[in-house]
């Protein structure tokens, strides 16, 4: 194989492709990325066997071929390079990839392209078009959500499905949910969306696929299976394997009749919960009291080991003596998601769920499971 790329070319498509790949790999083929070269196009390509990433870009082909070398030791060589200049790639069938560019040069151990796996894509049930900011939109108001215990693998992910609804017409909706708190955003659903059946995206896919989306405007292509998912970003193509488990029927836990309705400034409000929690004991699970009387809401946080702190903030509140307590860093991750300048908080008793959202009509929704405090 004999290639001439553009260095800020090949960064790219590097940066795409190298995340990926885990730092620690049982086995060596898994740290690297596979190159194929023809017909003046190089295709980049890495896995970790659950997800699968590919790109290609244009070069000049001088002798056709495949390899595969170090993905991370490759991106730091390519980062480090001149900006603009050229990186020229030559193997010649063994066991070595040299790689120049100006004055520099490096020889790399290459393992056989052979060995290098290939996940599987089958037939996808579903294609459609979804524009990028309204996916970036559905993730971003969900990912914060999604459970880091691994007992529970099914919550490792966002749940990505459609829904019917009688007076908004198909809707395509993302929830997720680590059991203290949910998240769910929804959009009109895409052409081609309609009646897909419920999915569990992996926490690791879709960090990678917001990556990928940054800064990018048009669409992007998802098509789904019964155990894979593919996402085609302009010339990256992701493929993953999705979580295999029943998602919990998270509309059972959303509340429908909590009546006692708060609205509060948003931002005055996460300015006070995150001043007051500074004392909140990690051990106490970061507890914020909140107590309302007449139009005032108090914060209060107790710490036996360093004191107490609390702070008031005006809220329109009709109910007096109401007290409810919750972990200040939950309460402040959906705060940070209002998008109004309000916040609508709509209370049923103190050991009940509660429910947040943005004043007017929304998009999403947030449930909050509250402590005892």
């Amino acid at each position: 194989m004999k290639v001439t790329l553009e260095r800020n070319h090949l960064l790219k498509s590097l940066s795409h492709v190298h995340r990926v790949v885990e730092r620690r790999n049982t086995y060596p083929i898994l740290a690297n990325v596979l190159f194929k070269a023809a017909d003046d196009r190089v295709e980049l390509r890495a896995t970790d066997l659950d997800i699968e990433v590919t790109e290609s870009l244009p070069a000049m082909v001088s002798t056709p071929g495949s390899t595969t070398v170090p993905a991370h030791t490759l991106y730091e060589i390519v980062r480090k390079l001149s900006d603009g200049s050229e990186v020229r790639l030559e193997t010649d069938g063994g066991e070595n990839m040299v790689l120049t560019s100006g004055r520099s040069r490096f020889n790399l151990a290459c393992l056989s392209p052979d060995s290098f796996p290939d996940l599987k894509s089958g037939a996808f049930a579903h294609e459609f078009d979804i524009a990028a900011a309204s996916l970036r939109e559905l993730i971003e108001r969900t990912q914060f959500a999604i459970s880091n215990e691994e007992t529970r693998y099914y919550l490792n992910g966002i749940y990505f499905h459609a829904v019917e609804n009688s007076a908004t017409g198909s809707l395509f909706r993302a929830v997720a949910t680590d059991g203290h708190r949910m998240a769910r955003a929804e959009i009109a659903a895409p052409s081609g969306a309609e009646g897909m059946h419920g999915i569990i995206v992996p926490k690791k896919t879709v960090g990678e696929v917001q990556k990928l989306l940054d800064g990018v405007d048009g669409d992007v292509k998802v098509e789904v299976s019964d155990t894979k998912i593919r996402f085609t970003v302009g010339t990256v193509v992701l493929l993953s394997k999705l979580i295999e488990g029943t998602f919990p029927d998270y509309d059972r836990v959303t509340p429908k009749n909590n009546d006692k309705q708060m609205l509060v400034d948003k931002s005055g409000f996460a300015i006070a919960v995150d001043r007051v929690s500074t004392i909140a004991s990690d051990r106490g699970g970061k507890a914020v009291k909140l107590s309302a009387q007449s139009g005032l809401l108090e914060l209060s946080v107790t710490n036996p080991d360093h004191g107490t702190a609390s702070e008031e903030v005006a809220v329109d509140f009709d109910t007096d003596g109401f007290e409810i307590g919750f972990n200040a860093r939950y309460l402040l991750d959906i705060i940070q998601q209002i998008r109004s300048e309000n916040a609508v908080f709509l209370f049923n008793d103190a050991n009940s769920p509660t429910l947040v959202k943005e004043e007017g009509e929304a998009n999403a929704l947030y449930v909050l499971m509250p402590m005892r405090v």
